[in-house]
């Protein structure tokens, strides 16, 4: 999810390591706060493969400023990860809200639906956070008001997005057409 994030953010503009924290924190940071312990061990891996590169810029004020830019093969790579995006991309709402934060960046339109197309199937599956043995229990099932209010939540939540995610996709299908 964080090498998503810091290709996402590199292919949109080129950004000093700070800025392009700030800009992970805001899109994950509510769920999981980016150290720099983290970011730049992330960074330092991508720019070995090849993902991207650093130049020394002058600072206005200070000490010269390292700005991070994509290369090509940093965009492809963006590219490639989000066609054939991880399970976990799809039906783990952190990495998807991340994974979908770049899919535009994903330019043909039924490359953008196949993704959408699989996060449609996984959130049209029956499912709950609480089970009856196998079976996926309700909120009107449940006594406690508090699990009762989680599924409440969830269901409203579900609903938005599964009409967006088929206004989407309508929208998607008409452009190849």
């Amino acid at each position: 999810m964080l090498e998503l994030a810091i290709l996402g953010f590199l292919y949109d503009a080129p950004l000093h390591g700070y800025v392009l924290r700030r800009h992970i924190a805001a899109l994950t940071g509510h769920v999981r706060p980016v150290a720099e312990s983290t970011l730049y061990p992330a960074i330092k891996r991508l720019e070995k493969a090849g993902l991207l590169v650093r130049a020394t810029e002058p600072g206005a004020v200070a000490a010269p400023r390292h700005v991070l830019r994509l290369t090509e093969e940093g965009g492809r790579e963006l590219r490639r990860r989000l066609a054939e995006s991880a399970q976990r991309e799809i039906t783990d709402e952190n990495h998807w809200f991340t994974l979908l934060a770049f899919l535009r960046h994903l330019e043909d339109p039924a490359a953008q639906a196949a993704v959408l197309r699989r996060r449609l199937a996984f959130l049209e599956e029956p499912a709950s956070f609480f089970y009856d043995g196998e079976r996926p229990l309700r909120a009107e099932e449940l006594d406690d008001p508090f699990r009762r209010g989680v599924l409440t939540i969830a269901r409203a939540t579900s609903r938005a997005e599964l009409a967006w995610l088929r206004d989407t996709l309508a929208s998607l299908d008409g452009v190849g057409r």
